[in-house]
């Protein structure tokens, strides 16, 4: 699935998901060093357990993050299915 972000540095999130873990994940644009660093965390992880713990999490000023955008693209996900 690809998920175009609002609102933080980078532009899209692409991932898969099977048996509801999280594979593949992986950022446009952004902090590379971090956004490798968030992948690497979640993936393999469950769905819901990433969407629980990334929600909300804000960027200095921003509304939102690169971790809550990727709780937003994975709730998107959920949706669809």
């Amino acid at each position: 699935m690809k998920y175009v972000t609002s609102g933080v540095c980078s532009k899209e999130i692409s991932f898969e998901i099977k048996d509801n873990k999280i594979k593949n994940i992986s950022f446009l644009g952004g902090c590379n060093g971090n956004l490798q660093g968030l992948a690497s965390l979640a993936e393999g992880r469950d769905v819901d357990e990433v969407i629980e713990k990334l929600k909300n999490i804000k960027c200095g000023h921003k509304l939102t993050s690169c971790p809550d955008q990727l709780s937003k693209a994975l709730e998107e996900y959920k949706s669809t299915k």
